[in-house]
């Protein structure tokens, strides 16, 4: 059995690909926590700059009702791609996983989007479960932002 493992989920939005992706690839990013407070409570940066490759940000999310920390690098923002890719460097997800990346892709359709999720992850044994909740609750925080930017449009 592979420890190395990706998992993927499309989410469709009415909000433009575009603005989704700029959500993850900018200084807007902490307004995710009031798009969903329920899964994110806050997105601080910790270094660099917002929107920047190199940006390091932490997120206090919940899964499961349970707090979680992760302190994320952005490696790489696709302008073209609409796509933000983020690895975990530390926090409760490195505690399973010898690495985790998270890539965000907004794919433009029809009058929105849909947002398409991947999660690379190295288990750091055969006995840790894939990270289904994590893709789950990324599959609930994209319908709260969908949510919230529709409302707010309105």
């Amino acid at each position: 059995m592979s420890l190395c493992n990706r998992m993927e989920v499309d989410v469709e939005s009415n909000v433009c690909a575009e603005k989704f992706h700029d959500l993850f690839s900018s200084s807007s990013l902490p307004q995710v926590s009031c798009m969903s407070p329920a899964k994110v409570q806050a997105v601080h940066l910790l270094e660099v700059e917002w929107g920047k490759p190199g940006c390091t940000i932490c997120w206090n999310f919940c899964i499961d009702g349970a707090p979680k920390v992760a302190k994320e690098v952005i490696e790489e923002i696709d302008n073209t791609k609409l796509s933000t890719t983020f690895k975990v460097i530390e926090g409760d997800l490195m505690e399973a996983y010898k690495s985790f990346k998270i890539i965000v892709q907004a794919t433009p359709k029809g009058h929105g989007s849909v947002v398409h999720w991947t999660l690379i992850y190295e288990k750091l044994n055969e006995n840790i479960p894939a990270p289904t909740a994590f893709l789950d609750n990324a599959v609930d925080f994209t319908k709260d932002i969908n949510a919230y930017m529709t409302q707010a449009k309105a």
